[in-house]
C-alpha cells in the first residue's frame, strides 16, 4: 500500500478515473448491442436512431480519451459497413 500522501491521492484518483473509463466503455458496448439488435428488428425509423445513438456514443468516449481516436473511427466504420449491408 502505498506510504506517503500523494500515492494516497493518486490511489484515489486512479480508482475514480477507472470507473468513469468503465462506464464509458460499458455505454459504448450497450449503444453497439442495441444497434445490433435494431438490425434484426427491420424497423428503419430505430436502426437510424440506434446507429445515430452509437456513434454519437463513440464520438463522446474518443472525445473524453476513453478510447482511441483511430479505434473510435475503426468502430464507427464498421457500423456504417453493417448499417449499409442492410
Amino acid at each position: 500500500m502505498a506510504n506517503h500522501k500523494s500515492a494516497l491521492k493518486r490511489v484515489g484518483i486512479s480508482e475514480k478515473k477507472n470507473l468513469r473509463n468503465r462506464m464509458i466503455t460499458s455505454q459504448v458496448k450497450t449503444a453497439v448491442k442495441s444497434f445490433d439488435k435494431a438490425l434484426a428488428s427491420d424497423d428503419k425509423a430505430a436502426i437510424d436512431s440506434a446507429y445515430v445513438n452509437a456513434v454519437s456514443t463513440v464520438d463522446k468516449a474518443a472525445g473524453k480519451g476513453v478510447i482511441h481516436k483511430n479505434a473510435a473511427d475503426r468502430k464507427k466504420a464498421q457500423l456504417a459497413i453493417k448499417l449499409a449491408a442492410k
